[in-house]
């Protein structure tokens, strides 16, 4: 998710538990190939600001980059740069729904232009040596064309397809249909290609339920690894509270903000506004009396010295 799943957070999930597979925020194969291509002070601009997003430590394989944009030869052209930059996989983002994405044939609206994705699974995979390439999508467009949409994607013979069970018309105000997921399981499973389930998954144990009702050979998580980060921690039951996240003391999810902090420094330095950081706090600092109060104070935040300085005025118990 952009400006969320960056390194800096995959350490923070590295450190609460891991998940089998990690996946990069989308970035632009467009803006990358520019930057590539040419030089100068503005290239060497974009390429400061997007190369970051593809930064990652051994201790967070297996990691897919995953790209989004709508011509072919940057997607090949990237391809070869993942494999270049060591990744494991790479993965084509045709289901994001945010409008400027969209108005431009990436993301979801590959929905509309079925030719021109598969010849970008194509040319990605044409560049992947040996990586798998997978292509994460939703049911459809304005409507439910989930048989139709996933049957062209086979065509171009991906190594898995990611379905989010909801239309790009959508967005996210609906539950997902898993149905349909389970609709696009029973292609995929024909094709001999690996289908993954994602949309409103709020635990692991949800997780494990739903890939083995739809017949799915994986689940992909995204909110809801946003608001828990021990979502795949899944050993002493007894650590679980009531509603499904681990008990955690304030002073440990207060440590665990520190040192997101510390690895977002780490990762962005100055080149990514620290108020980024802010959509954050909620994960760590809630649950206990006070917590409100003090997310309001680090809400006035400018930078990590004074994040810091908040949360060591008082013993969080």
């Amino acid at each position: 998710m952009a400006d969320v799943t960056d390194m800096a957070f995959r350490q923070i999930i590295v450190s609460c538990g891991k998940p089998d597979v990690f996946y990069t925020e989308f970035v632009s194969v467009d803006g990358l190939c520019y930057a590539l291509k040419n030089s100068g002070s503005k290239i060497l601009e974009i390429q400061a600001k997007l190369m970051p997003h593809l930064k990652f430590k051994e201790n967070e394989r297996p990691i897919v980059a995953q790209f989004f944009g709508s011509k072919p030869e940057n997607f090949y052209k990237c391809a070869q740069l993942a494999v270049k930059l060591g990744f494991d996989g790479i993965d084509i983002n045709m289901g994001c729904p945010a409008g400027k994405i969209v108005k431009n044939d990436s993301g979801a609206g590959l929905i509309l232009n079925p030719e021109l994705a598969k010849e970008i699974i194509r040319k990605t995979k044409k560049g992947s040596g040996d990586l798998p390439v997978s292509v994460k999508t939703r049911i459809g467009y304005n409507k439910i064309i989930t048989e139709k949409w996933i049957s062209n994607l086979i065509e171009a013979k991906p190594s898995a397809i990611i379905v989010h069970g909801r239309t790009m018309k959508e967005m996210s105000k609906v539950p997902a249909h898993w149905d349909e997921i389970g609709k696009a399981a029973v292609l995929c499973q024909k094709a001999g290609i690996s289908i993954i389930g994602n949309g409103d998954v709020a635990s692991h144990e949800e997780g494990i339920k739903k890939a083995k009702q739809n017949g799915l050979d994986g689940i992909m998580v995204g909110r809801g690894i946003f608001s828990n980060p021990w979502f795949f921690s899944v050993g002493d039951g007894s650590a679980f509270g009531g509603n499904g996240s681990f008990k955690k003391t304030p002073n440990e999810r207060i440590e665990l903000l520190k040192n997101h902090v510390d690895f977002f420094i780490e990762l962005w330095g100055n080149q990514k506004n620290f108020n980024t950081l802010k959509k954050f706090f909620k994960i760590y600092v809630s649950g206990w009396n006070g917590a409100k109060e003090l997310r309001i104070g680090l809400m006035q935040a400018k930078n990590k010295k004074d994040v810091f300085e908040i949360l060591n005025k008082n013993n969080y118990n």
